[in-house]
């Protein structure tokens, strides 16, 4: 089963420095499409009864609080249905799918959350029960700092790892297969982070990966299912989206320090990327805070 097929491919605006990511937002409405991404992703959702949550093969209607942990490259989504609160709060948590290196993972006392990255890979539904006791917890996340914002994330990775009622959602989980070309992929996107707000030339990337123009035009889209300048647009935007939150830069600012060479041009892509003028989503999408 191809996962893949018709999915939007997230870039996930996180740092090979960062630790976590978290969006702390209430909204109206969910209108982002069903997506993946290499990262883990811990999902919270409160006040959205009737919204409809698809993971892998898995579409259920949701109740009014709960809790999902999305393994790497499991697709996701959750979108309007019959929801109608207009006070949907929802708390994204991301982390690098190697933040956890095997030499910790093996320690005893890692053995409960070992074990859950492993089944997290089907998406886990952790109970009611469970969502509403963390509830408080996971909402005071984002206003945490430092050392306490990293401590209070593993504390409740490992209160979920132990918890009771957990359920599997998705029935297949993705192939090994989607994972042949990894390394190269990985040498393209590390590149791309670094070197992001630069003028980047599709010579210049297909040179990294030591292939042909027309080799790794078809082997980008193959495996994002984006254009050379749309993949790149969008780890631009990415980062542009979180700066835009996190740093008291102007709106010009953050164009070119993101890689834009105009405003106009930046505004044009933000829009079309994120269905919102930068200004728009900088008031909109006031709770996001990463770690150091």
């Amino acid at each position: 089963m191809n996962a893949f097929k018709n999915f939007h491919r997230e870039i996930v605006p996180l740092a090979a420095q960062d630790s976590f990511l978290v969006f702390d937002r209430v909204k109206d409405e969910f209108d982002y499409p069903i997506h993946y991404h290499p990262e883990f992703e811990i999902n919270f959702i409160l006040n959205g009864k009737g919204v409809k949550r698809v993971v892998g093969d898995n579409i259920e209607e949701i109740d009014d609080v709960e809790l999902v942990l999305v393994g790497p490259n499991l697709y996701h989504g959750w979108e309007q249905h019959k929801c109608k609160s207009k006070d949907i709060h929802e708390i994204t948590i991301q982390f690098h799918h190697d933040l956890f290196h095997e030499f910790l993972l093996s320690r005893r006392i890692m053995t409960p959350i070992k074990e859950m990255f492993n089944r997290s890979v089907h998406g886990i539904l952790f109970s009611k029960q469970v969502a509403e006791m963390l509830t408080p917890r996971i909402i005071k996340i984002s206003k945490l700092d430092g050392m306490d914002y990293f401590l209070e994330i593993i504390s409740i990775l490992y209160d979920l790892s132990n918890s009771r009622n957990q359920r599997l959602l998705s029935t297949f989980t993705v192939e090994n297969d989607t994972f042949e070309e990894y390394d190269k992929m990985k040498l393209i996107y590390d590149y791309i982070q670094k070197n992001f707000a630069e003028k980047l030339s599709l010579e210049e990337v297909a040179g990294v990966a030591n292939m042909t123009t027309i080799s790794f035009n078809r082997f980008i889209k193959k495996r994002t299912g984006k254009t050379f300048v749309n993949y790149i647009n969008d780890i631009r935007i990415g980062y542009a989206a979180r700066w835009l939150v996190e740093k008291d830069l102007s709106i010009s600012e953050v164009a070119f320090k993101s890689g834009f060479n105009n405003i106009a041009n930046f505004n044009r892509s933000f829009k079309s990327f994120k269905k919102c003028t930068p200004s728009q989503y900088r008031e909109d999408f006031s709770g996001l805070k990463r770690i150091l």
